[in-house]
């Protein structure tokens, strides 16, 4: 794992905000990781506790408690359906399963901590539900990558992937 001498001189900028603990800088310096690389393998969470003078498992505790922080490569474009309540009620448990069969994603078995998302067989798209995206009165709501879609049918969910099928090139066979 090389990191960028730019990203580097970001996260050592970022350090100096937490002069009281380095401990504290490891949470921005995950998200700034995760941005870069689009997940935080076991040697990045290394390289963060190296960074921070802290121990590898002070750093995976991180990894794996945070829901947000991915342990393995998301899809070329990643989806993300809400699924809280007011989703849940407006549709969204539908609408997973109508991005899984447009996308050809097999749906995540296990939609809890530690299996969040499943990724295509193409690498194309990656799903996973999430809490709250904060559009109670528009569900059922989703993200791909970091576009906001609300009142997502089966017919716009369509369209809205296509849209991510035309910007990007299938980069696996």
């Amino acid at each position: 794992m090389e990191i960028p001498a730019e990203l580097e001189r970001t996260i050592d900028e970022v350090i100096t905000h937490y002069p009281a603990s380095k401990r504290s800088a490891v949470l921005p310096l995950l998200h700034l990781l995760q941005e870069h690389f689009g997940f935080i393998s076991k040697e990045t969470a290394d390289w963060v506790a190296t960074k921070l003078e802290l121990q590898p498992i002070n750093v995976l505790e991180v990894v794996t408690f945070y829901p947000m922080f991915r342990a393995a490569p998301p899809g070329q474009h990643h989806i993300r359906v809400c699924r809280t309540l007011s989703c849940a009620m407006g549709g969204s448990y539908k609408l997973m399963n109508d991005l899984c069969e447009l996308a050809k994603i097999e749906r995540p078995k296990h939609a809890g901590h530690g299996t969040p998302f499943t990724v295509g067989e193409d690498g194309r798209f990656s799903i996973e539900f999430v809490e709250c995206l904060a559009s109670c009165g528009t569900a059922p709501v989703c993200m791909v990558d970091d576009d906001f879609y609300e009142n997502v049918s089966r017919e716009s969910a369509a369209e809205i992937l296509a849209k991510y099928h035309e910007a990007s090139p299938q980069t696996v066979s």
